[in-house]
């Protein structure tokens, strides 16, 4: 372990990486290399299903381009990195790399997270008003919401990087992580870190909760509504519509949750790294299959293009 006195000392860190067994890493890399070829295709591939078929240009698939967007954006923040160590390339990541990681990891995973609170609003919105629908969602709110998770997420992950990246790293430069994960990065600092700790939980408790509420009040109103409905096929086309949804939001809260709300002190390095790689790869990996397999327009668009081609 490499023990620096001050800030001014640290040009580069040291990531332990997901594992230092040499009989894993290759399996491990394959692996990954697999689930990142399925992120690249399966986002990519929705976001230009959705730009080149003209009947998905509704606010529901705008959303839903913007989520698929996020995705790989936030997953290739991380996981070129660790495929790179798990080659056995360099640990070794310099002191701007690092800020950068966690400048773009943190934007893009608020913006998702924002993302599906106005995913739910919309599907609000279509299940519950169906003959308001337009006039609630028109045109300049789904792009001021869109517009306003990017500028409010990234406005975030730029405290982040003010609180931390100013602090000195006396302890020690090795980040017991496989990337620029904020906790590992704060347990390396000089100061006591309870207050920031405390900071960082109440910052992005605030962004989960209000995205949460949002979520939670609008599929509140959607299963009254759905209750409310007399008609059979009412009933299979609210749920058709926010099945897909409510699925991503279930994975998506279920794991940040066991990650970062929990005290420090019931942390564990490995369960932490595990949890990292599902919220990291396997996330961004699954979204696009769970809206390919259950969502009939975007099948339908999927075979006209198949077709086309």
């Amino acid at each position: 372990m490499t023990v620096m006195r001050n800030r001014t000392e640290v040009t580069e860190f040291i990531l332990l990486g997901l594992t230092n067994d040499p009989d894993l890493q290759l399996p491990l890399f394959i692996i990954f290399l697999l689930i990142y070829t399925i992120i690249l295709v399966g986002n990519l591939g929705m976001i230009l299903l959705i730009v080149l078929d003209s009947r998905l240009h509704t606010p529901m698939y705008i959303f839903l381009d913007n989520l698929s967007l996020v995705d790989f954006c936030y997953s290739s923040a991380v996981t070129p990195t660790v495929m790179t160590e798990l080659l056995g390339g360099d640990k070794i990541i310099s002191y701007n790399d690092c800020a950068a990681q966690v400048f773009f990891f943190a934007g893009f995973a608020t913006v998702e997270n924002y993302l599906l609170a106005s995913m739910a609003y919309d599907h609000y919105a279509a299940v519950c008003k169906p003959l308001h629908y337009t006039t609630i969602m028109t045109t300049s709110m789904y792009r001021w919401l869109i517009t306003g998770s990017y500028i409010i997420s990234f406005m975030n992950a730029s405290i982040h990087i003010a609180d931390i990246f100013t602090l000195s790293f006396c302890k020690s430069n090795v980040i017991h992580h496989f990337f620029c994960d904020i906790p590992a990065i704060m347990a390396i600092t000089c100061f006591d870190n309870q207050v920031r700790e405390l900071v960082l939980l109440y910052i992005e408790s605030l962004n989960m909760f209000f995205a949460l509420f949002v979520i939670c009040t609008s599929y509140f109103l959607i299963f009254v509504s759905i209750i409310k409905m007399h008609s059979t096929s009412g009933h299979h086309k609210a749920i058709s519509t926010c099945a897909s949804h409510f699925t991503t939001v279930s994975i998506c809260y279920g794991t940040v949750f066991f990650m970062y709300l929990q005290p420090s002190s019931s942390h564990s390095m490995d369960t932490d790294k595990l949890t990292s790689v599902f919220y990291t790869m396997v996330i961004p990996m699954l979204n696009p299959l769970v809206y390919s397999l259950r969502n009939k327009e975007v099948k339908k668009a999927f075979i006209k293009l198949i077709q086309h081609n």
